[in-house]
């Protein structure tokens, strides 16, 4: 699948001028709260007509303004789910479920609504009414209600957005079986690093209505001049790893990458199994020695590929370990007295309680 978009859209004093393509797997529109991220996923959604542009999906043509094309949100075949879940309330969750199918008169493969109530375990719901669910169980539900339209793109627009932190790990839990066993293509909409590492393969950046960066989440993240757009506090590294172990008796993984290996507390996998995990990069500290009697349990050795200074205290230093590029946050300070610089070897050292580990089985 590929998703081609190229609109200009004017809505009082705020301009959207984005380009991107997308695949398969999930993509993330990121940015801030007013970025624009809505305004393009309505006009990918067709709920929105952008003044000018294209949008095409596979080669058909869903919205050209100069040839005067613009296909009804309801014929693009598109599952929309909002922040808010936006259910029926005088219907059960059954019938939530099953309202697209009022208008699809077409054959549905057998079992097809057994499946989604299960994927999601929604099967104690079912005869419930909106009402009486938690926020958690209403957005399983329209997530359900919107896979049972047989979507060819899922569009979701903040759709964690107005939960605690208990149900956002629910719903971001379900969301990764989706990814990784119905693999509907999706476009996910946050403002949230954490669900964009744990979700997404591929970031658009966007700011003030424009698209600052395309790319591989790992590689966005490390970039020291996207880090205006990403959040400064925000940035580090991104690292897909594979199991190689357990240590029982302390509670450790052993993880195998790229750049050498890495220890986790903590972590729910099995050996062979592939994980993402993000080092912060105020997480990581910087030594020129391999050091000694330390209770860093991750020291990574690479070489400085660049030193970014502020002109407040804070400098960020980039290193290639093994081809893989990890962030630190240090003192301006340090970087003056250890002499850092450009294609100097240092070791990289992280704790291993520092460590967020996601995706597990993600691919």
């Amino acid at each position: 699948m590929t998703l081609s978009v190229a609109v200009e859209h004017q809505q009082g004093a705020f301009r959207l001028s984005a380009a991107f393509e997308s695949g398969e797997g999930v993509t993330a529109l990121f940015g801030r709260s007013g970025s624009g991220k809505t305004t393009l996923v309505s006009a990918i959604a067709g709920l929105l007509k952008p003044h000018s542009g294209r949008i095409t999906l596979d080669g058909e043509t869903l919205f050209d303004a100069g040839r005067g094309i613009s296909v009804p949100a309801r014929h693009r075949r598109f599952g929309y789910v909002f922040q808010e879940g936006r259910l029926f309330p005088h219907l059960t969750v059954r019938q939530n479920l099953l309202f697209s199918r009022l208008f699809d008169r077409g054959a549905h493969p057998a079992g097809e609504f057994g499946h989604i109530v299960e994927l999601l375990s929604l099967g104690g719901l079912l005869a419930r009414r909106p009402g009486d669910l938690s926020g958690g169980e209403k957005q399983r539900v329209a997530i359900g209600r919107a896979l049972l339209a047989r979507p060819r793109l899922l569009l979701l627009d903040e759709p964690l957005a107005s939960l605690d932190i208990h149900r956002k790990g629910e719903i971001l839990q379900y969301l990764e079986v989706l990814r990784d066993e119905v693999r509907i293509p999706m476009i996910y909409v946050s403002h949230s690093v954490e669900e964009v590492v744990r979700l997404a393969a591929t970031m658009v950046l966007i700011s003030d209505g424009k698209v600052k960066a395309v790319g591989l989440v790992e590689k966005l993240m490390a970039d020291l001049e996207m880090q205006p757009y990403t959040g400064r506090y925000e940035g580090g590294a991104v690292i897909t790893a594979r199991v190689t172990g357990h240590d029982q008796r302390y509670g450790l993984a052993r993880l195998a990458f790229a750049g050498g290996e890495l220890q986790v507390a903590d972590l729910d996998a099995l050996v062979g199994e592939t994980v993402r995990v993000r080092i912060r990069a105020r997480d990581v500290a910087l030594a020129l020695e391999m050091p000694k009697g330390t209770t860093f349990r991750n020291i990574l050795r690479g070489r400085i590929a660049r030193i970014v200074e502020h002109d407040e205290a804070l400098a960020e230093v980039s290193l290639d370990a093994g081809g893989t590029m990890i962030v630190s946050r240090v003192t301006r300070q340090s970087v003056h007295e250890l002499g850092l610089r450009e294609g100097v070897t240092v070791f990289a050292l992280v704790k291993a309680i520092a460590l967020d580990r996601h995706s597990v089985g993600f691919a």
